[in-house]
């Protein structure tokens, strides 16, 4: 979706009495880490938008070899997903400026984000919503994969 269309899809949900959740991340190389977080996700909710970080802004955060896969490969794999009712790419450095055209009811991040540090949570708290840490699956890690991809033996 493009902002304008997940604007206008959580103000629709909301209106129909819909809780949106609301997650953001790179999602680059998929694994069950990805997946359980994204379900609990959207169980804290009716619906769950996803932001997912542009092409550049991947580049900007993670460095020049990353992402591995497109923004537009990325979209289509979390669009696919069960959990998953909308994703929305957003090529700033945070995804501050689309939570708030987006005004989730709950923002969910990853535990290893400290409550202070989470951005948008002033947005989401300001209109009486929560922000959510969800536990960190151990052992899972796109990082870690691409790592062991390069240890592989030519």
């Amino acid at each position: 979706m493009t902002r304008a269309e997940a604007t206008a899809f959580a103000d629709a949900q909301r209106r129909a009495g819909r809780r949106v959740v609301f997650t953001n991340g790179v999602f680059d190389i998929l694994h069950p880490g990805h997946i359980r977080y994204l379900r609990q996700a959207r169980a804290l909710g009716d619906v769950l938008v996803v932001g997912l970080n542009g092409d550049a802004s991947v580049r900007r955060n993670k460095g020049p070899e990353r992402p591995i896969n497109s923004q537009d490969e990325r979209a289509e794999i979390l669009a696919a997903l069960e959990p998953v009712d909308a994703v929305v790419i957003f090529n700033e450095d945070t995804p501050d400026q689309i939570i708030k055209a987006v005004q989730p009811d709950v923002l969910v991040k990853g535990a290893d984000w400290a409550e202070e540090a989470i951005v948008g949570r002033d947005t989401v708290e300001a209109r009486g919503g929560r922000v959510v840490r969800v536990p960190v699956e151990q052992g899972f890690s796109t990082s870690a994969i691409v790592e062991r991809i390069k240890a592989l033996p030519l």
